[in-house]
C-alpha cells in the first residue's frame, strides 16, 4: 500500500509570548496552555524606561488646556498618571479618554471613576482608534500619551487635529540573547519594538518553520516589513484577543 505524501503540520508545542510572566493562573495564556497541553515560556523583549517630570516639562506639554486624552496601551496609562501625581495634576472630570481598544479603556479604572468618566475606545485597530478621533475632531484639544517610537501622532499630523504629543515612557530592547529560538515552534509579539528587539538580539535571525503569531496593526506591519510571515494575526471579529487567536489557530489543525 503507498504512502500518503500528504504534508503533515509540525505539532505546535513550545510557544515564546514576549510579555512578563502573567502572576494570575487563570490568565489566559495559561488556560489555553493547560488545555493543549502546550509549553509556553515568557520573556519580555523591551524594557520600559520612564520619563521624569522634570523632562515631561521640558516637553512644554500643557496639560491644563487639555479636553481629550488618547491612549494606546496600557503603560501609556500607568506612566501619564504617574506623572499627573508628579506635577500635581488632577484631570477634571469633563475630560474625555479616547483607547485603541476595551482592555485599554477598562484599565482606566486603576486611576478613575471609570463610569463616571466620557470614554470611548476602538476595536484593536488603528483605524478604529483613527475614525473615533474623527468624529470629535472639531470640539477637544487631544493630548496623546505615548512612547517615543509612537507614530499615532503622523495621523493626527496629516489630518490637522489640535493636539499634543505627550511621551511619557521610552522603550528600548531588552538583552534576550541567551534565549534558543530553535527551540520554539511559535513566537509571539504585541509591538513593533518588540519586533526591533528580535532582529537587535538576533540579527542573522530566519524565520524558517517557527510559526509568527502578532497582535496589533502596528506590530503586524512591523513585521512583515521585516520580511516575517504571520500565522496569526489578532485583534480579528473572530478572536479579539491573542489567547483566542492562538486557540483558534489549534482548532484548525
Amino acid at each position: 500500500m503507498a504512502k500518503s505524501t500528504a504534508a503533515v503540520k509540525p505539532v505546535l508545542k513550545n510557544i515564546l509570548i514576549s510579555q512578563p510572566k502573567p502572576d494570575n493562573d487563570k490568565n489566559p495564556f495559561l488556560l489555553i496552555a493547560t488545555k493543549h497541553k502546550l509549553n509556553l515560556e515568557f520573556r519580555q523583549f523591551i524594557k520600559i524606561e520612564p520619563v521624569s517630570a522634570k523632562d515631561f516639562r521640558k516637553s512644554k506639554a500643557d496639560v491644563n488646556v487639555v479636553t481629550a486624552i488618547i491612549f494606546n496601551s496600557r503603560n501609556a496609562i500607568d506612566h501619564f498618571f504617574r506623572i499627573a501625581e508628579e506635577i500635581r495634576y488632577k484631570p477634571v472630570a469633563e475630560i474625555k479618554y479616547f483607547c485603541i481598544s476595551e482592555a485599554v479603556a477598562l484599565y482606566l479604572q486603576k486611576y478613575i471613576q471609570y463610569r463616571k468618566r466620557k470614554v470611548f475606545f476602538g476595536n484593536g485597530t488603528d483605524k478604529s482608534l483613527q475614525d473615533l478621533l474623527t468624529k470629535h475632531k472639531a470640539n477637544e484639544n487631544f493630548m496623546l500619551s505615548c512612547s517615543d517610537l509612537s507614530k499615532d501622532h503622523e495621523f493626527l499630523e496629516k489630518n490637522k487635529f489640535k493636539y499634543q504629543r505627550s511621551v511619557v515612557y521610552k522603550t528600548v530592547s531588552a538583552d534576550v540573547k541567551d534565549i534558543k529560538l530553535t527551540n520554539f515552534d511559535m513566537l509571539v509579539f504585541f509591538t513593533p519594538a518588540g519586533i526591533n528587539s528580535l532582529f537587535e538580539n538576533f540579527p542573522k535571525f530566519k524565520q524558517g518553520k517557527i510559526k509568527l503569531a502578532v497582535f496589533g496593526e502596528a506590530a503586524q506591519n512591523a513585521a512583515i516589513a521585516a520580511g516575517l510571515k504571520l500565522d496569526i494575526i489578532a485583534p480579528t471579529p473572530e478572536a479579539a484577543s491573542m489567547p483566542k487567536a492562538i486557540e483558534l489557530f489549534l482548532g484548525k489543525k
